[in-house]
């Protein structure tokens, strides 16, 4: 299974190349919130997409219809599918699905909702409202909107959401459903209930004056992750049928596998044997070994608990070759993408193949002892890559791996 074309929309940039440019430079889209007024709230920061007018993109009906996830969704579906040079005519729109990933869905719209029945003076809910918001709704708008009749599916893995659509996709065009699949993961939900409940856990950063080095994954100093929101689409095809309409590919999906800690709702199992065994499976199904991997796009939340458990989990499974590989976290200049975050990671790990460069964790300066391996601290470094690996693991307990390859 090969990536023909990637599309995004990020904290960084509302586009592929503007967000990578973005975090190869290890420039921050983390700043104080504007999508309400934090004040009185402990997390005032965010990762949000910049400059986004969703009327530049749908008309007035389609506005009403549909949440804002669904439009980021939308957005990078668009940019994905051009990339691809894919040319959806009438026989390849009943070939082609889509399976769009989210963690929550609609969050804003449901409490803008709560807030207007509420009132003294209750207004009507749009008849759209129930529609908009529920999970499966980015992916029947993707697939509305490209107008492909292939299957539709969406699932909630919580933080592995967006990598999970990969394999979900991949397993659709083996199955001989499809054969291309729009897949990734899209999530919008900061406000002000989401941050009232995350600051609640004590998940969140409280690096309010300082937004831009809020985020630090794997340093001494993090004080919890920073809350983002984004899309990162990419169309997914047979190796033989991108040959056949002459496309290029980003990168071959080698193999994943799903493991569950069973352990917690919020906190990963601390010793990191059901990731490691995640990393484990996904290496023996894309058929490479650990001293194969020269890149890992990681999880690295910037919490306590993840990072530390994400790097147990790393040596474990690769042994004496964790020294060697080089691994970086994303997530320190855009935050937690959330349902996005895994397909962020995936087009990450994509685009450092292409361009045989790994982009920096920025932000870590004084290294947790706990935390020993290769993060490319600061600086993007230029090198091959050849085989890269996405970690990502969500609430529950879901630690979802991928593994890519270099493209044609």
């Amino acid at each position: 299974m090969v990536v023909t074309g990637l599309g995004a929309i990020t904290p960084v940039g509302n586009d592929r190349e503007s967000t990578w440019q973005g975090l190869v430079k290890g420039v921050s889209g983390v700043d104080t919130i504007t999508a309400f007024d934090p004040s009185g709230l402990p997390t005032r920061i965010a990762g949000e997409v910049k400059g986004f007018d969703p009327a530049a993109l749908l008309d007035t009906k389609r506005l009403r219809r549909s949440a804002r996830f669904s439009q980021l969704a939308i957005a990078a579906g668009r940019e994905a599918v051009a990339d691809a040079g894919l040319v959806l005519d009438e026989a390849a729109r009943d070939r082609t699905g889509v399976v769009v990933n989210l963690a929550v869905a609609g969050m804003g719209e449901v409490e803008a909702a709560t807030r207007q029945i509420t009132r003294p003076d209750p207004a009507r809910l749009s008849p759209y409202y129930v529609s908009s918001v529920i999970p499966n709704m980015a992916a029947c708008e993707v697939a509305i909107d490209l107008g492909v009749h292939g299957p539709v599916t969406a699932s909630a893995l919580a933080c592995a959401s967006g990598i999970y659509a990969f394999l979900e996709g991949r397993r659709l065009i083996l199955a001989g459903e499809a054969d291309v699949v729009i897949c990734g993961g899209t999530d919008a939900s900061i406000t002000p209930v989401m941050f009232a409940g995350l600051s609640s856990m004590g998940a969140l950063s409280k690096r309010n004056d300082d937004p831009a080095r809020a985020s630090r994954p794997f340093d001494a100093n993090r004080d919890g992750f920073v809350y983002g929101e984004g899309a990162v689409l990419a169309v997914l095809e047979s190796a033989t049928h991108a040959r056949a309409r002459g496309a290029r590919s980003y990168a071959t999906v080698a193999g994943g596998a799903l493991t569950s800690d069973a352990f917690h709702v919020s906190a990963p199992e601390p010793s990191g044997r059901y990731a490691a065994e995640a990393i484990g499976q996904a290496l023996r199904r894309s058929g490479h070994g650990p001293g194969d991997v020269d890149y890992i796009c990681a999880h690295g939340t910037s919490t306590r608990a993840n990072d530390r458990t994400e790097t147990a989990a790393i040596k474990e499974a690769f042994g004496p070759a964790a020294a060697a590989v080089a691994v970086s976290s994303p997530k320190s200049m855009v935050g937690h993408l959330i349902g996005a975050a895994g397909s962020l990671s995936a087009m990450v790990s994509m685009l450092a193949m292409r361009d045989s460069v790994a982009p920096p964790t920025i932000n870590l300066d004084t290294p947790d002892p706990e935390c020993d391996l290769d993060y490319v601290p600061n600086v993007a470094r230029p090198m091959a890559i050849d085989v890269a690996m996405v970690n990502a693991f969500g609430f529950g307990g879901q630690n979802v791996v991928a593994v890519f390859t270099r493209g044609e």
